[in-house]
């Protein structure tokens, strides 16, 4: 219950900041990685505060050095005794203390909570994303995006955003110090300066197309591990575990080569920005001494300024670092917002609403292609009564899986007409079709969860224990299910791999009649299972397919033949149709099918009366 409501307070937290984060697209990519950061000003300018508190407290113990060494130690001009001084330095001290103590606090806020609301976005988002989106996306690339790039922009705030403010309070208080003590040595302080900006430039270019790069060829390893752990059934069926970890290797030295490249180009920047901070740094004492030798500064002065110009230098040097360390968040930034850029689903855009539906379904000429222009379906026509059942039976690629999707709107139709209870289909809201259409997939998705999770995933409403026994019964998967040691709370290992095929097509078939659709979807549901278990299933379903329109896609002719209208799908096309007793009265796919499927039924009887 407490997961349930934590779960509701961050999708509210989520949706309340859409808009906010909606905005970080932008085209230029500083302005919109700061933008990630909206909500969370405030707290960023207290860190700021805090580290010029911090570099003020810090400058103002050199000028006390200064004075020490000056005014105090000659005992000629000195208005303030030891013991002020001594308390001063630690009073400064102290505030260095806490103004980095606040200042560390408050950034990790500002990074943490920013980019844990963008982890939060994306993945509302990627779920609202449209089914083609999905089905043309790599899941390992998905996964590194909102992953391992949103950790860059996590370290970026956490370093390179306050690191920017900190570089530039750093250098101001520290060279408007110098320039209070000597005009000349502020200026010979800043010589090198401009050549560490350039080469920190160069590198900047250079380092963000070898870290794209990088993180494409991590993902490709991700994808490759995903999908490698997730056919693991496969692999070892097939006894592909050298081949795969062949391929794994290769991928692996791929990163390799990519981060060698990366790494390569950092330790290039870092010993040339040394050493020119390095010369910096000399040029400033030798300056210095001299004029202190010279009389034209005193000892204090020159002590005060060699302190001042290690934190003038290490901020131009830090600089560089930033710009360099930007190039990471910028490619990140960029990966990121090719999620944010794609078109979310509109699943409530529709100007129908009704508090039910019967189930009636009329395709007219309608056909569907995507953005290419070639043609998937063409000319569909036909027409299916509520509580109905129709049947779909072509070959692998003839469009029976993207007929039925164009039902719950997961495709939009491009050519004709669809209506679902003589109302145009594009006139209902996706959300609502989707409440009243079930589909059962070709190859059901478990999650590793119980086996009662997975039985409710789909029911949003309160369910009796009875009603969810019920469902299992009419799918027959209950009997099994008691058979595990823990029944219904057994956990199932990841995408359902603890179970038999034919016993995941069980479980996902109770998920849906639990949900009580309206029009019904088994895109060949019952492929997985023995001829024993489909009869069982089948008979479970003949009652509840009283009030249901039923959609059944399916390879054998004994899974369809009792359907009320048969539609037999060639290339995108309705070549037949008809009942059963209809289709084999006519030459044709359908009694070809059939025949040769009676042939090798036969043929197996055969074999298995002989042997018994």
């Amino acid at each position: 219950m407490m997961d349930t409501m934590f779960g509701r307070k961050i999708l509210e937290a989520t949706k309340k900041n859409d808009y906010d984060l909606m905005n970080i697209l932008h085209k230029r990519k500083l302005v919109g990685i700061f933008r990630i950061m909206k909500g969370y000003e405030l707290k960023y300018i207290i860190a700021t505060i805090a580290i010029s508190l911090s570099t003020m407290a810090r400058t103002a113990q050199y000028f006390i050095l200064q004075y020490f060494v000056d005014d105090y130690l000659t005992l000629e001009t000195a208005q303030i005794g030891l013991f002020p001084i001594s308390a001063s330095i630690v009073l400064l001290t102290l505030l260095i203390g806490g103004a980095n103590y606040f200042s560390g606090r408050f950034t990790a806020e500002v990074s943490e909570g920013s980019t844990k609301r963008l982890r939060n976005f994306l993945f509302d988002h990627i779920q609202n994303l449209t089914y083609i989106y999905h089905n043309e996306s790599n899941t390992g690339e998905l996964i590194q995006k909102t992953t391992s790039d949103v950790d860059t922009l996590r370290r970026f705030f956490a370093s390179n955003a306050i690191g920017i403010a900190r570089t530039l309070i750093f250098f101001i208080v520290n060279f408007v110090a110098i320039l209070s003590l000597n005009v000349k040595l502020a200026l010979f302080s800043i010589v090198i300066i401009p050549f560490v900006v350039l080469i920190s430039a160069f590198f900047f270019k250079r380092i963000s197309k070898k870290y794209e790069d990088y993180q494409e060829k991590d993902a490709a390893l991700s994808t490759t591990l995903q999908e490698n752990l997730s056919g693991v059934r496969v692999v070892k069926a097939f006894a592909r575990q050298e081949h795969e970890i062949i391929k794994f290797g290769k991928n692996n030295a791929e990163k390799y080569q990519a981060g060698l490249l990366l790494n390569k180009m950092h330790s290039l920047f870092w010993p040339v920005s040394d050493v020119l901070c390095g010369l910096q740094i000399i040029l400033g004492y030798f300056v210095g001494g001299m004029m202190a030798l010279n009389g034209e500064i005193t000892i204090g002065t020159y002590l005060a300024y060699a302190g001042m110009l290690i934190w003038l230098i290490f901020p131009m040097r830090n600089l560089g670092r930033l710009i360099v360390e930007m190039s990471r968040g910028f490619v990140s930034y960029d990966r990121v917002c090719s999620i944010i850029k794609e078109k979310r689903e509109p699943l409530d855009q529709g100007d129908y609403q009704p508090e039910s539906i019967n189930g009636d379904v009329t395709f007219t000429d309608v056909g569907f292609s995507y953005e290419d222009g070639h043609p998937i379906l063409e000319d569909i026509s036909f027409s299916v009564k509520a509580g109905h059942s129709i049947a779909l039976l072509g070959s692998t690629g003839s469009g029976k899986t993207t007929l039925v999707n164009l039902l719950p709107r997961f495709f939009e139709y491009t050519k004709g007409s669809i209506k679902l209870d003589d109302v145009e289909l594009n006139r209902y809201p996706r959300q609502l079709l989707r409440k009243y259409i079930g589909t059962v997939e070709q190859e059901p998705f478990l999650f590793s969860r119980s086996l009662r999770d997975n039985i409710l995933f789909g029911v949003n409403q309160k369910v009796s224990e009875k009603e969810m026994v019920e469902a299992a019964k009419a799918a027959a998967i209950h009997e099994v299910i008691l058979t595990f040691p823990h029944g219904y709370d057994t956990m199932v290992g990841e995408k359902g791999v603890t179970l038999s095929g034919g016993q995941k097509q069980r479980v996902a078939i109770a998920r849906i009649l639990l949900r009580n659709p309206k029009i019904l979807i088994m895109d060949d549901s019952t492929s997985s299972v023995d001829t024993e278990t489909e009869s069982k299933i089948r008979n479970a379903l003949n009652n509840l397919m009283e009030n249901r329109t039923t959609f059944i896609i399916a390879h054998r002719i004994q899974s369809i033949m009792n359907a009320d209208l048969i539609l037999v799908l060639d290339d995108g096309k309705v070549v037949q149709s008809g009942t059963h007793d209809e289709l084999l009265k006519l030459d044709g796919i359908y009694r070809n099918i059939f025949n040769i499927q009676t042939m090798i039924e036969d043929e197996l009887q055969k074999e298995i009366s002989s042997v018994s």
